[in-house]
């Protein structure tokens, strides 16, 4: 092998090492507090409130803990792998918002450029305002930015509000869309959907509150304007494909159908988990659909490796084993709580795309200057760089009717935690 080939192939060498590494090698001490995590995911499963999970734990970039409970599909007495598929939702935040940033360093897209320079809609937005007699629609009070809709304060939300469900509704969004974030039924590019999203009135004027909404899908439609490229094709040229992530996509490849974990829902007996049906508020269409929607904001699956890999590269500032993605300056940015107390009082904050710590005990065990986020299919991450921490909790559970996740994470910072 001549050194130009292996230069090429370090990321996918890279990858295959982190598959390689086991759980084994951590110090006997380690592996008995860990036991509490085993205790507490195999119990989940064994009291059926879930059907199974996968978990990834790297500290400083080693893995010191991998394992899987239950299974990915139940009824087809599949059981769950390493290597299982998980729908991760608003985990795709994340990577679209790094996506992002990647244009605003080779200077396509400012931060504070206006939304409308590339979906024409949004030059003339609007929002509701609830009054005594009324709903009132208002012009925006300044145009709304790329910062914006990275900070969620654009006013934006997923259009379930009751003063504008019925408009969001008649423009197939909102409760029209499933549970509102899910386009992956769509025949439609996802900048047809976001200049349509763009001519119905948001909820909030830009800057003046933190709404959860389709801010990442309209970030995804610039990443496509600004590139000249599909999201899904920026994604893998830019960031899974130089850092090795291979499963990672939009839509899972036909073949491999059958490492799709299967969803599940907290039931009315006794919380125990059922089978989600199918459509879009359950297993969706993320074989068999139409693969035309790239959503940013909730559209890819992934596997724990994959995703963990994605986050040490945060972590680490925009580098992992020689490939970097993005500059330390703007990991820095999008790791720092951007918006003061809009997201709330109780010491939790939001980035360029992450939920930031900004008090001991907001969240938890973890560390000021922790972030992290999770998707609605019951998946969740957190980056602890104070204890040098990547935790990931796979699991597939929509609506999830437990406290797993807290739980979890207890757990995680009693064995591991510095």
């Amino acid at each position: 092998m001549n050194q130009k080939t292996l230069f090429r192939q370090v990321p996918q060498i890279a990858a295959v090492c982190l598959s390689l590494l086991h759980v084994s090698a951590q110090p006997a001490a380690v592996n008995a507090r860990a036991a509490h995590i085993d205790r507490l995911l195999q119990g989940f499963v064994d009291a059926e409130k879930i059907a199974g999970a996968n978990v990834l734990v790297l500290q400083n970039g080693r893995p010191v803990y991998e394992k899987s409970f239950g299974w990915s599909d139940k009824e087809a007495k599949r059981k769950m792998a390493p290597d299982t598929l998980f729908r991760i939702a608003s985990q795709t935040k994340a990577i679209t918002s790094a996506a992002i940033m990647t244009l605003v360093e080779e200077g396509k897209v400012g931060i504070n450029e206006p939304v409308g320079n590339f979906i024409p809609s949004f030059k003339k937005a609007t929002v509701a305002q609830v009054e005594n007699n009324g709903i009132k629609f208002v012009d925006v009070k300044r145009p709304i930015t790329v910062f914006d809709l990275l900070t969620h304060s654009a006013g934006i939300s997923y259009g379930r509000e009751a003063h504008v469900a019925a408009l969001y509704e008649a423009k197939e969004l909102g409760a029209k869309a499933g549970n509102g974030w899910y386009t992956a039924d769509k025949t439609e590019p996802v900048c047809d959907t976001m200049e349509t999203l763009g001519t119905i009135p948001f909820v909030r004027q830009p800057g003046e509150a933190f709404v959860y909404g389709y801010n990442t899908d309209i970030l995804g439609c610039i990443v496509e304007k600004a590139s000249g490229m599909p999201l899904d094709q920026y994604v893998a040229k830019k960031i899974t494909g130089p850092l090795g992530m291979k499963n990672t996509f939009f839509y899972v490849p036909t073949a491999e159908r059958e490492r799709l974990a299967a969803v599940y829902m907290t039931g009315t007996n006794m919380g125990k988990a059922e089978r989600a049906p199918e459509g879009s508020r359950g297993q969706g269409h993320y074989v068999d659909g139409p693969r035309k929607s790239f959503a940013g904001g909730a559209g890819l699956i992934s596997t724990a490796r994959d995703y963990a890999r994605f986050l040490e590269m945060v972590r680490n500032g925009g580098i992992v084993d020689g490939v970097r993605v993005l500059s330390p300056r703007a990991v820095e940015l999008m790791t720092t709580n951007q918006i003061g107390a809009l997201r709330g009082p109780q010491g939790l904050g939001f980035g360029l795309g992450f939920e930031t710590v900004d008090r001991y005990g907001a969240a938890g065990m973890a560390s000021v200057g922790s972030f992290g986020w999770g998707g609605a299919y019951g998946t969740t991450y957190q980056v602890d760089r104070k204890s040098g921490l990547v935790t990931v909790l796979m699991l597939q559970l929509m609506p999830n009717g437990t406290d797993i996740q807290p739980k979890f994470y207890q757990t995680v910072y009693q064995a591991f935690g510095k």
